[in-house]
């Protein structure tokens, strides 16, 4: 895969959509995408949410549970549990990137369990070129997050996790792209994270679980890859939230129903103004410009994720006379409208969805399937997953595939994607 280099690339793809003019569609839909760095971290990492539509914050707990919501540690039944999960990413495009996983876990005692993982991102190989075509070499750009959390319960029923986490980015190796000279990117994140689960009465009086439970994700520093850190960009901050049902049909056979709801806690790009000349508007004394539509995008973290619920720009308009020649503001700008009520819809549209079953047989095969639902406007992220699990002894070993779903679904970068887990129990090599 050649590419002139991924900085400049990386760099053209955020001027477009952070500028964007609503001149993209999709379905008859505007696209407003909304930009974050390192976004490997949104990833499902592993093969049995994989099968479930990617969904996680109230299923039964396991050793992966450090991306979806840490709090389900606290509930996890076993002592001591290890995983390695690889995932060959994007291969309907290349093949040569991947991720692999890495997690642990050891609960201390009844009340309290500690985890770690490791998320490890390769891009693959990549000759960089100059204007001219000139080779600069070839190169392994890649990231990695080190995650570690505290997960405990405060009742039977309830948990509480805060999670640390250490994130790295080197894409361009060093290069220096026009005069700038680049460096790889490192930031740091907390999560905050709720577990609830009780044993309830189902119809008939089955044997039931339900559960709950909300996670916080990537709250931390914006991050740089030049050495003026003039250019940051927000890290993928995300709020995960949903339930669980488990019904034990009998003592063999058990079924789960789960739903997770998603949103991106990081501000919408707005609609910029721009001139009778076609050129964007700058602001005079500052590297911003005009804004047509929505909110200025440059605020701190915490401003960011609590604007990211009111700053949709919503559909513009362009003003017309009766003629159709497109009328200006006294300072050259463009006249703009907003279609009625759009702002409001387009931030319903940022929630994204995952929905999901498991079968259970004698706790040994297990089968899955789930959905996964993003607005067009936002990504076009819609894909059904398949997935299956056995357990045996030490070991356990889960397997989910993808099938993307919508128009064009056949030349979906997505299409082909599998999953591969697999499961250490020590507790059970400790009994055997």
């Amino acid at each position: 895969m050649k590419l002139r280099t991924i900085f400049t690339a990386g760099l053209m793809m955020l001027v477009a959509s952070s500028f964007s003019q609503y001149n993209v569609t999709k379905n008859g839909v505007p696209v407003n995408t909304l930009n974050t760095a390192v976004p490997f971290l949104t990833i499902g990492p592993d093969a049995r949410s994989g099968g479930m539509g990617d969904g996680g914050a109230a299923t039964s707990p396991d050793a992966n549970a450090m991306h979806y919501n840490p709090a389900k540690y606290a509930f996890i039944q076993d002592k001591m549990g290890f995983s390695i999960s690889y995932t060959p990413w994007l291969r309907n495009l290349v093949n040569d990137i991947n991720m692999a996983y890495v997690s642990y876990y050891n609960r201390i005692g009844d009340m309290q369990t500690i985890a770690f993982s490791l998320t490890y991102f390769s891009l693959g190989e990549i000759t960089f070129t100059d204007d001219q075509g000139y080779n600069l070499g070839t190169y392994k750009p890649n990231e990695f997050a080190i995650d570690g959390t505290y997960a405990r319960k405060l009742s039977d029923y309830f948990s509480l996790a805060v999670a640390g986490r250490f994130i790295y980015s080197n894409l361009t190796q060093g290069q220096t792209v026009q005069g700038v000279e680049t460096k790889p990117g490192i930031s740091v994140a907390a999560d905050v994270a709720i577990y609830w689960e009780k044993d309830v009465n189902w119809f008939k009086n089955m044997d039931a679980t339900f559960a709950w439970g909300m996670d916080i994700s990537n709250i931390g520093q914006k991050i740089s890859y030049t050495s003026s850190n003039i250019e940051q960009d927000f890290i993928p901050t995300n709020l995960r939230i949903g339930p669980r049902l488990t019904l034990e049909l009998d003592d063999y056979n058990s079924l789960a129903f789960f739903g997770d709801i998603n949103k991106f806690l990081v501000p919408t790009p707005p609609i910029y103004a721009w001139d009778s000349t076609g050129q964007l508007i700058p602001i005079p004394g500052t590297d911003q410009y005009e804004i047509a539509a929505g909110m200025n995008p440059d605020v701190s973290v915490i401003k960011g994720m609590i604007q990211s619920w009111y700053d949709a720009p919503g559909e513009v308009e362009v003003v017309t006379d009766a003629n159709g020649n497109i009328e200006y503001n006294e300072d050259g700008s463009t006249k703009t409208t907003v279609v009625s009520g759009t702002p409001f819809k387009e931030e319903l549209r940022e929630f994204y969805y995952s929905l999901g079953t498991e079968y259970w047989y004698n706790e040994i095969l297990a089968i899955r399937a789930g959905y996964f639902w993003e607005h067009n406007s936002k990504g076009a992220r819609q894909y059904a997953t398949l997935g299956v699990g056995l357990r045996y002894n030490v070991f356990g070993l889960d397997f989910s595939y993808l099938i993307p779903t919508g128009g064009n679904a056949n030349q979906n970068p997505l299409q082909n994607t599998l999953r591969f887990s697999l499961l250490f129990n020590f507790d059970n090599l400790n009994k055997n």
